[in-house]
């Protein structure tokens, strides 16, 4: 795939980008192995500091980072002033929680060990390798380089290809805010070159946000060359109903869930599973509302729903769309791309959905709403666990017991009881299942890419 910005909007390329040959990416590679050296030795203080100026850079410029994000991957600009501003919300929460999140811990009774002292410190690895996708340009690679960095890592970043405005964007964020050169280093290189910088001994782990066949691929060379990995693929997360639950404000949010970022997010609501008692009612609401939505340009403020960010995936949309329609499939509104420019696809629910469709299993990576109806609680959970997915989930309830009970049921690294996912910096996020492992944010992913040391004392 070539390196270049197309916009998702127009169809017109942008601007198109060279490869890094094999004598620049050795080149990054030695940068970040030396910067490691460096950064370890800081203290937490003077990351902190840097990572305070990182932010501050970041929000001075929220109005041209933002633009960048829209025009190459077709977000609504509200969206991406949000994303902007939220990674620099996750920059100043590393920078002011990391020492705590990684502090010694010493041995309560040394004595039971046979030491006169004995605990656990925590250690960065040295170079991490990212292999970010294209749907949040700058958060997905800031959940991890916040922390990575403030722990003492460095990071090579292997961008999706579509988004390489972004990508060197971020090569040169951190240094901006001080961090020593080669701290963090992008890589214009496609996904084949991926394994060979893994395969490199100064590259000491990787983690990868993106498809199940990329994640699977990645992690078979990790496992080969025995190297930690993180993993946060796909998701069809489903979006559970029940009677007791407030309506108008589940159908609001459903709406929101599953178009947000146009569609195209991994923690979206995309299976909505509805108790038959309040079925007709609820898809009423959420029918009405995603019809009112605005359907263009992602520039314009009034927008609610710009393009997808490539053709490709508004070809999967489409045949995924197509084929459940072939095998009776109700369409309750959208359904077909407009004949216009642009990678766009209209809000879309379908209904009357059976287990040879593809949908029922397959990751919807766009704005199309699958409704199931279901009789209890049991099939609700049935038909939320079908899937090979497990990422987040939300339920809506106002029953405490039954809460717990979907609590306890669900497969999924997430539940949200009452709202959507979201991922925040104070809360771990990741999967199960063919939806990854490991996990980002809070304490749990600054922790991923460090040695947990024990020490003892004689």
């Amino acid at each position: 795939m070539a390196i270049a910005t197309v916009n998702p909007a127009t169809g017109q390329t942008m601007a198109t980008f060279e490869a890094h040959d094999s004598a620049e990416v050795a080149r990054r590679i030695a940068q970040a192995f030396d910067a490691a050296r460096t950064l370890r030795s800081t203290t937490y203080t003077q990351r902190a500091q840097w990572m305070h100026a990182t932010a501050d850079i970041l929000e001075a410029d929220v109005e041209r980072a933002a633009a960048m994000i829209t025009l190459e991957m077709g977000k609504p600009i509200a969206q991406s002033r949000t994303e902007v501003l939220k990674c620099a919300k996750n920059i100043r929460f590393y920078a002011d929680n990391a020492e705590s999140f990684l502090a010694a811990e010493d041995l309560a009774d040394p004595a039971s060990v046979s030491a006169s002292a004995a605990g656990t410190v925590w250690q960065p690895l040295g170079v991490v390798l990212a292999v970010m996708p294209w749907n949040y340009p700058l958060w997905q690679v800031i959940r991890f380089a916040a922390p990575a960095l403030m722990a003492g890592n460095t990071g090579l970043l292997k961008h999706a290809s579509n988004v390489p405005q972004s990508a060197l964007y971020l090569d040169e964020l951190f240094e901006k805010g001080g961090f020593p050169a080669g701290s963090f280093r992008t890589l214009l290189i496609g996904s084949r070159e991926v394994a060979a910088v893994l395969e490199d001994n100064r590259v000491k782990a990787v983690t990868l946000t993106g498809s199940e066949p990329a994640g699977r691929s990645v992690a078979a060379t990790a496992g080969r060359e025995i190297k930690k990995a993180v993993l946060e693929l796909g998701g069809s997360d489903p979006f559970i109903v029940m009677p007791s639950a407030d309506l108008e404000a589940a159908a609001t949010v459903a709406v929101k869930a599953r178009v947000s970022n146009n569609g195209q997010s991994c923690i979206a609501g995309k299976r909505f599973i509805v108790h038959t008692d309040i079925y007709d009612a609820f898809v009423e609401q959420f029918v009405a509302k995603m019809n009112a939505l605005t359907l263009g340009d992602p520039m314009d403020e009034a927008t609610d729903v710009g393009p997808l960010a490539t053709e490709s995936g508004r070809a999967d949309v489409a045949e995924l769309v197509d084929d459940a329609v072939a095998k009776g499939a109700q369409v309750l509104t959208g359904g077909s791309a407009p004949d216009h420019p642009g990678w766009y696809y209209p809000p879309t629910v379908l209904a009357g959905l059976n287990d040879d469709m593809r949908i029922v299993m397959e990751e919807t990576f766009g704005p199309v709403a699958s409704v199931y109806k279901v009789a209890d609680r049991e099939e609700a959970v049935r038909t939320a666990n079908q899937t090979t997915f497990g990422l987040s989930s939300s339920v809506w309830s106002n029953d405490a017991a039954e809460q717990d009970w979907f609590v306890a049921n669900l497969d999924a690294g997430a539940v949200f009881l009452n709202g959507m996912t979201v991922s925040y910096p104070e809360l771990p996020f990741g999967g199960v299942k063919d939806s990854g492992y490991g996990r980002e944010l809070a304490a749990a992913g600054i922790r991923e890419f460090c040695n947990l040391k024990t020490v003892w004392k004689a």
